[in-house]
């Protein structure tokens, strides 16, 4: 220890932590809230704010890395939905053709009676007046006996058909780019935990950094080692919470204890409100309805039920298809059919909301989400959060380090002042 005599003057170090003692205490807990606060602040630059604030040009400003790269973001949650976890062909099999005609049959009952009566006088003025009030009465009675049967023939082409009808990744990415404070909420959801780790985490890698820095500084008093060591703090506090939110990717025994990375490690607990969050805000039977209905290959849909409707009224019209093409001329017969087939449709979306709750259990996205989620490997369920921090990682980690070397300098300020 002779040599380290020499080096340091032990007395004049006394002397000098004596004076400055209450500076020299708050090193360690300056460096974890350093470290604290650039977690919390990275965190916050993920999900805030919504809509980007600042100039873009010059690109001044800022907008949350998930909002900002919404239709992205949206796309890697629904990459493992569509994959993984949900096929929209097994989930419309559970729906029950026949089940569906009857909960519908009371909602159309009346719709079809109005139909009819508002296309004969649309394409035979008078001629529904002038008929006796029995024959009205038989014309809508059969109608309405054949529409059970017209919507079990319709949802059982449709169930066959849907995946070439309904494209489930277009309608959840659509919901989630315009509500993007639901896209942040399902990444909320899934990593909350992992996200106040992240800030935790960071307040005890800088207490601990910051012991070290004390003792240099109380040995050498270099002013370049107040903002290296805030800088440091910044960068790797980041880099290790990272390392224990994702890795090892399965338990692992290390110094006799069971080691796995903690998002990983909640696998079973995320799965529950991940597969909750989605049933109840994204895929519930009301948006799914207006999806078919309304989404990109909704013509598709549409030109299905057109041709199952007017095939119905031809089957309906039966051996008087001739006589009413001579009443009313081959092209309007046409053209009632068409009328006949747009009128049903016009009432569908409505029509459909009657079975929400029916479908809702039928489907049961709910619970396939969440056994499906389960079930996933770790590298699958991986991918659920990973690439949120990966998503420009290097901005966040360098503004990490930035507010470190920054609050070092000022602790510099402080110190030689």
């Amino acid at each position: 220890m002779e040599w380290l005599k020499h080096l340091v003057d032990w007395q004049a170090i006394a002397a000098d932590i004596r004076q400055h003692f209450w500076i020299y205490l708050s090193l360690p807990f300056v460096s974890a809230i350093i470290g604290y606060v650039t977690k919390v602040v990275a965190i916050r630059m993920m999900f805030q704010p919504i809509e980007f604030i600042g100039l873009k040009a010059p690109y001044l400003g800022w907008q949350g890395i998930i909002p900002r790269k919404a239709a992205k973001m949206a796309g890697i949650s629904v990459d493992l939905m569509t994959s993984q976890l949900i096929s929209v062909r097994e989930v419309f099999e559970r729906l029950d053709p026949e089940r569906v005609a009857r909960e519908l049959e009371p909602v159309l009952v009346g719709a079809m009676e109005r139909i009819t009566r508002d296309v004969a006088e649309r394409f035979q003025p008078g001629l529904w007046n002038l008929l006796p009030e029995f024959v009205r009465r038989r014309i809508v009675q059969r109608v309405q006996a054949d529409l059970p049967g017209l919507i079990t023939q319709i949802m059982r082409d449709v169930s066959g058909n849907i995946e070439s009808l309904f494209d489930l990744k277009a309608m959840v990415v659509d919901n989630l780019v315009r509500d993007k404070r639901l896209l942040n909420r399902i990444f909320w959801e899934t990593g909350r935990q992992e996200f106040k780790f992240f800030g935790t985490a960071g307040f005890y890698f800088g207490f601990g950094i910051g012991l070290v820095q004390m003792v240099c500084w109380v040995l050498w008093k270099q002013s370049w080692m107040l903002p290296a060591f805030g800088l440091f703090v910044g960068f790797a506090s980041d880099w290790l919470a990272l390392q224990m939110l994702f890795r090892p990717l399965r338990p692992r025994r290390v110094l006799g204890l069971n080691v796995q990375g903690l998002f990983l490690r909640r696998q079973q607990e995320v799965a529950h409100d991940y597969g909750n969050l989605i049933a109840d805000q994204i895929l519930t039977p009301e948006k799914i309805w207006v999806a078919v209905l309304q989404g990109p290959l909704s013509d598709r849909v549409l030109a299905l039920l057109e041709r199952h409707v007017k095939q119905a009224v031809d089957e309906q019209a039966g051996v008087a298809r001739p006589v009413l093409s001579v009443l009313i001329g081959s092209q309007k017969y046409v053209e009632m059919k068409k009328a006949v087939a747009e009128s049903l449709i016009r009432e569908l979306p409505l029509a459909l909301q009657s079975i929400n709750r029916y479908a809702e259990g039928a489907m049961d996205i709910r619970n396939t989400l969440i056994r499906k989620m389960q079930a996933l490997s770790a590298e699958q369920f991986e991918g659920m959060l990973r690439p949120v921090f990966k998503e420009d990682e290097w901005i966040l980690i360098a503004i990490g380090a930035l507010l470190g070397f920054l609050v070092g300098e000022l602790q510099v300020f402080l110190m030689v002042h």
